[in-house]
């Protein structure tokens, strides 16, 4: 094979753009499994923000045990996604009209990531918050 500057600079170029990029990947993946799970939870009804009330710290120290509540006066069901977790669906809560519409857990989180929360109230609409948790020891392995 005759390698010529050019073509040793073309395969260094693409060797930068592919490990620049490679990283990105994985979170494209798990904002593909978000928005799917958004979206069958919903059943493509379009989200506001609002009246929905996130409790998560700022600062999680270990990402084995981050405590999560959340409350939506008026819900029938709320549901936790942590966007940067291997598996992003966390929990669903669903709720009685004679209980409160408020849950509370305990969640793993694998680096510092947001924690998304939607509920769908009694209405038939559905609401969004989102929270950033930063980690400083992962929870899941990673």
């Amino acid at each position: 094979m005759n390698l010529s500057r050019r073509k040793a600079l073309a395969l260094s170029g693409a060797a930068v753009v592919t490990i620049t990029l490679a990283p990105f990947k994985g979170v494209y993946a798990a904002s593909k499994e978000i928005t799917a799970a958004i979206k069958e939870f919903t059943q493509g009804v379009s989200i506001s923000d609002g009246s929905i009330e996130l409790t998560t710290p700022e600062i999680a120290e270990n990402g084995n045990t981050v405590p999560v509540s959340v409350s939506a006066p008026g819900a029938k069901r709320i549901m936790l996604l942590a966007d940067g977790n291997p598996r992003p669906a966390v929990a669903t809560f669903n709720f009685s009209e004679l209980s409160s519409s408020d849950g509370s857990t305990r969640i793993r989180l694998a680096k510092s990531q947001n924690i998304i929360a939607v509920a769908q109230m009694s209405d038939g609409s559905f609401t969004q918050v989102i929270n950033s948790v930063k980690v400083t020891i992962g929870g899941c392995g990673g």
